[in-house]
């Protein structure tokens, strides 16, 4: 008996293996551009009014409203969907995403093989990609401005001050958050069962409705731990590593 849960434990445990390293593949690069989202100055009536001086009409528009001539749609629009996403429970995202086109449209873009993943590596990666993007912001903003005007006095272009000076310290700031996000994810993993993926716990939980035995759903515990203490160790040799930025 004991083996037979084993085995079908770790084959949840793939699924949340699975769909934890879809989440890190494609949340960790969309989670920096919402993050150059959420910094953006651009204001499209400063930059018109920059650009060609004389345009009474918008000249005008700022001199009456200056609120409206600074707008950065850009930024608001971006800040706005990360607070929505941070202020919901990935449980509600996940319910929303899955059932949320078949009720409002004629048929289910999920109802394909894989369907139900798919929609939980979406729900997934827009959930953390948006978290992510707090920490990179943090990260970003964290590294001194005069470090940036003085690889502008050496003639640095912006990519090669962003690449060679900000994005290297950014990683040293960024680890310790980001560890802490991407241990989550591997507990929150355990959600996919709301839209009926068979991951980690629900394969515990199968054995209390099948054969009414629970110690399977606490068998799960051994695995969670054994899978946060690889990632505890690898995240402490990555920190080490980066320890020449003192």
């Amino acid at each position: 008996m004991f083996w037979t849960v084993t085995q079908s434990l770790l084959e949840g445990l793939w699924t949340s293996i699975e769909l934890f390293f879809l989440t890190l593949l494609f949340s960790l690069p969309l989670g920096l551009l919402i993050a150059f989202g959420s910094m953006s100055r651009w204001a499209p009536i400063h930059s018109l009014l920059k650009r060609w001086p004389k345009l009474t009409a918008l000249r005008q528009i700022a001199d009456r409203w200056p609120g409206l001539a600074a707008f950065r749609p850009v930024s608001t629009l971006t800040n706005l969907v990360v607070w929505i996403i941070r202020g919901t429970p990935l449980m509600l995202q996940l319910i929303i995403i899955f059932y949320g086109p078949g009720m409002w449209f004629d048929h289910n873009i999920w109802a394909f093989g894989n369907g139900r993943m798919a929609a939980c590596v979406v729900a997934f990666v827009f959930n953390y990609a948006c978290y992510f993007s707090v920490i990179y912001r943090g990260g970003i903003e964290g590294v001194p401005q005069g470090q940036r005007e003085a690889g502008e006095v050496l003639g640095m272009t912006k990519s090669q001050i962003f690449f060679k000076i900000t994005l290297l310290q950014v990683i040293k700031r960024i680890v310790p958050p980001m560890s802490n996000e991407i241990i989550t994810l591997v507990k929150d993993t355990s959600l996919a069962r709301i839209i009926a993926i068979t991951e980690l716990v629900k394969a515990g939980e199968a054995y209390m409705k099948s054969d009414g035995i629970t110690w399977p759903l606490f068998y799960t515990m051994v695995y969670y731990l054994l899978f946060v203490g690889i990632l505890t160790i690898l995240f402490n040799r990555l920190e080490k590593k980066l320890d020449y930025f003192k």
